[in-house]
C-alpha cells in the first residue's frame, strides 16, 4: 500500500476548515430570533419562564409574580431583553422586539385561573 504523504498532511488542515465552517453557521443559527409568526406566546412562557415565574407568570416561585405586576412595560421589556445579574438571564438575542411585545402583552393578560 503506497501512502501519499502531501494528501495525508492536508486532511488534518481540511477538517480543521469544515470544523470552523460549520461552528460558525451554527452559531450564526443559533443568533437569529425565530420567526414571528406561529409564536405561541403562552407555551414559550410554560417551557421558557414558567421554571421562575409559576402557573404561568400568576404566581411567584424563583422569580417574581408577573400578574397584575406593578412595573411599567419599558421596564419589563428591559428585563426579559438584558436580564438581571444573578436572577434572570438575559432573553434579547433569543427574541425580536415583536416577540417581546407578545410577551408583554401575554403577561399583562394574565388574569387568575377559575376553579
Amino acid at each position: 500500500m503506497k501512502l501519499h504523504v502531501g494528501k495525508l498532511a492536508a486532511l488534518p488542515s481540511a477538517v480543521l476548515g469544515a470544523s470552523l465552517i460549520c461552528t460558525a453557521l451554527v452559531q450564526a443559527q443559533s443568533a437569529t430570533p425565530a420567526p414571528d409568526n406561529g409564536f405561541d406566546v403562552e407555551q414559550l412562557f410554560a417551557g421558557t419562564c414558567g421554571f421562575c415565574h409559576s402557573d404561568g407568570g400568576r404566581a411567584a416561585s424563583k422569580g417574581p409574580q408577573l400578574m397584575n405586576s406593578p412595573r411599567d412595560d419599558d421596564f419589563i421589556r428591559n428585563r426579559i431583553k438584558n436580564g438581571k445579574s444573578g436572577a434572570m438571564p438575559a432573553f434579547g438575542a433569543a427574541f425580536s422586539d415583536a416577540q417581546i411585545d407578545q410577551i408583554i402583552k401575554y403577561i399583562r393578560s394574565l388574569k387568575p385561573r377559575e376553579g
